[in-house]
């Protein structure tokens, strides 16, 4: 993503680049969100395409963190600043990486539907909270917006990397398993259009 992006958006600024084109998605795919969470959303993006916003220094090598990891620094934060750092680093990554790299979840011990969860939740504390600072007070309204459009703002930022359809039927039936496990409209969207009517797995008699 930070390679690709940095290859493209050579002409313009990039965070110009993200909010024409945040826009144009948002529009089109009729998710209504106010301008400050545009702006939040434009900002986050334009932060992790630079790969060291991304990845950490870890005694395992350079990484994404784990989002228990940052859920666990949160919970152990020894003060209001590090608890606010915690949660809100852990909502912008399930956000980044379950937009944009879904189909990668695949290959991991987790997958799409536990970071929804994991980044909502994060979302959801962070509006909630009675101890921000008065600056941080003035993002209470955004963080409740996202974690009430999590999966919609998903599917968004998916359109925004997506740079094709499906090329395999490996590519389709991981499609078809981040819709069972989401729910997505888009992902159901792009399944119907490839002649798949998705219907939720049975369950099992007992």
């Amino acid at each position: 993503m930070a390679n690709q992006a940095e290859r493209l958006i050579t002409s313009v600024d990039v965070r110009e680049y993200f909010q024409g084109v945040l826009t144009d998605t948002l529009d089109r795919q009729s998710v209504p969100v106010q301008h400050e969470t545009v702006l939040y959303l434009v900002n986050m993006l334009a932060k992790f395409v630079r790969s060291e916003q991304l990845y950490e220094h870890t005694p395992d090598g350079v990484m994404i963190r784990p989002l228990a990891a940052l859920y666990g620094d949160a919970m152990n934060a020894r003060s209001v600043e590090e608890e606010y750092r915690a949660l809100q680093r852990l909502g912008d990554l399930a956000l980044f990486v379950s937009g944009l790299f879904a189909n990668s979840l695949g290959r991991s011990l987790v997958d799409v539907d536990y970071y929804i969860a994991m980044g909502g939740n994060a979302y959801a504390s962070l509006a909630g909270s009675e101890r921000l600072s008065r600056s941080r007070r003035a993002l209470r309204a955004v963080f409740s917006e996202l974690a009430q459009r999590f999966t919609a703002v998903v599917d968004v930022l998916a359109e925004v990397g997506d740079g094709g359809n499906p090329q395999s039927s490996h590519d389709i039936l991981r499609l078809y398993e981040i819709w069972l496990a989401s729910r997505s409209p888009r992902a159901a969207a792009r399944l119907r259009q490839l002649g798949i009517q998705p219907l939720p797995a049975h369950r099992r008699m007992h």
